[in-house]
């Protein structure tokens, strides 16, 4: 199949794709075509929002519809690395056995990240990044396509590990998730409390969404669509000649080069599901809070002054 054929397909798949996720998800549109996004670039997404507004369901029901395996760890202060890895063991041969984690999946749903101490956040963000893990000194490939969802509670204070910015660098979107509508919790409160089960088709077998990964990072992009995306997170930096007084007066720090390529191969999947064959600075745009909002650290004047990062965000686009 040409490239040409390939993007139509999976322009085709995609609107399959959410009508099959809109049978148990209600409403969360933008939520829904982030965490895709993330999923067919081959990145990872860290999602904030209060409790009970169905984080795990949602993972859930995209790993049905993709006909992958889905696994769900719950994090908490006294989880350790081997929990998650594996550990080996002595079997009756008096042999020692790897078991493994719960990590050997295709999508894994962190929850709760930030409630767990840093040895065991390094070890899931071993994983995330090396597509692999090292136990006992053997290396284990993980099975592809890899995609990790970390959960977290923005009203938690008490006994959490907040992720450092370099962990939190590595995810490729910051999602957050709102309460739903009235209209739309009227429907989940319908739904969720009736004798109907709804069932999950898989539209998607592993091998199809490895090619489609391929396939959005073959997208041609333009050099001044590039550019674009450079200087934007240029300006984020305020030390940088790029970045204006705005940006001077309420950051610390700015984005670091993986927000650019993060921009850039985001446009290029969000181009993709629209139908296009090069994405341009609109697709950029489209993509820029969710990637751009986790990476820039705001000051204490910003945080006095009710200053968000959306806020700053806007302002540079």
């Amino acid at each position: 199949m040409s490239d040409v054929a390939a993007i139509q397909n999976l322009v085709q798949k995609r609107v399959e794709l959410k009508k099959e996720i809109s049978k148990i998800i209600i409403g969360q549109e933008v939520v829904v075509d982030q965490i895709l996004l993330s999923i067919f670039s081959g990145g990872h997404s860290l999602l904030v929002g209060v409790p009970g507004l169905a984080k795990t369901l949602m993972v859930n029901t995209i790993a049905q519809a993709l006909g992958l395996d889905f696994k769900r760890i719950q994090f908490t202060p006294d989880l350790m690395p081997s929990d998650i890895l594996g550990s080996e063991i002595l079997d009756e041969n008096r042999q020692f056995k790897f078991i493994k984690g719960p990590i050997f999946s295709n999508i894994i749903l962190a929850d709760e990240i930030n409630r767990t101490p840093p040895k065991t956040q390094a070890a899931l963000l071993e994983a995330m990044q090396e597509r692999a893990v090292t136990i006992a000194g053997q290396h284990y490939k993980l099975s592809l396509p890899y995609f990790v969802l970390a959960t977290q509670n923005p009203i938690e204070q008490e006994g959490t590990y907040p992720l450092p910015e370099a962990q939190l660098d590595r995810f490729m979107f910051a999602i957050k998730l709102d309460y739903p509508s009235f209209a739309e919790e009227v429907q989940v409160v319908k739904s969720t409390t009736s004798d109907e089960k709804q069932t999950i088709n898989p539209l998607f077998t592993a091998q199809e969404i490895i090619d489609f990964q391929h396939l959005i990072r073959r997208v041609p992009v333009a050099d001044n669509v590039i550019e674009y995306a450079v200087t934007l997170v240029g300006k984020t930096r305020p030390d940088s000649e790029l970045s204006n007084d705005f940006v001077k007066n309420y950051l610390d720090w700015g984005a670091g080069p993986r927000a650019s390529q993060n921009l850039i191969l985001a446009a290029k999947a969000h181009a993709a599901f629209n139908g296009k064959f090069s994405p341009d600075i609109e697709d950029v745009k489209a993509v820029a809070t969710g990637i751009l909002r986790h990476r820039i650290i705001k000051n204490y004047k910003a945080d006095a002054e009710g200053i968000t990062e959306e806020m700053i965000i806007d302002k540079l686009l």
